[in-house]
């Protein structure tokens, strides 16, 4: 599989679709390192589609039978505690971010203090990786002004 930055600068292509709300996500498959689906927050159609769940539900929309553990998030900003629930019980077995929680609050988005790591630890079903900081500062950029 390609590096990380390959992948991320996908996501982060995501998330220039929404520049008020830039959270943009690719689900990559492990095995043949092709991205299978992309998503980007519409949270103004439905709160609930964060970039993570509609990504998520853009690739179920699609296709039967999916093995959850071959796939790889990857999204612009630590997933929220609804998100990275949504990630374990899909069993997604790794996800990779770029902004942090912390940072997201300095930039004035409304997060719950939860962070990604804390949902994992108390998942006792799920098995997940988590790796942050990758292209941070240009994942950053994109939240710098905070929402509109």
């Amino acid at each position: 599989m390609s590096d990380h930055a390959e992948y991320m600068r996908a996501a982060i292509a995501e998330a220039k679709k929404n520049p008020a709300f830039p959270f943009g996500s690719v689900l990559v498959d492990g095995d043949s390192g092709s991205i299978v689906a992309r998503g980007t927050n519409r949270a103004d159609e439905n709160p609930l589609w964060h970039g993570e769940v509609d990504v998520i539900n853009r690739h179920a929309a699609r296709h039967e039978n999916i093995d959850w553990e071959q796939l790889l998030l990857y999204t612009t900003a630590e997933p929220c505690p609804m998100c990275m629930s949504g990630i374990l019980w899909a069993g997604i077995r790794g996800v990779v971010f770029g902004t942090s929680i912390p940072t997201l609050i300095r930039c004035g988005y409304q997060q719950i203090e939860i962070r990604a790591r804390e949902v994992i630890a108390v998942s006792r079903f799920a098995e997940c990786t988590l790796e942050g900081g990758i292209l941070e500062a240009e994942c950053d950029a994109l939240f710098a002004t905070g929402p509109d």
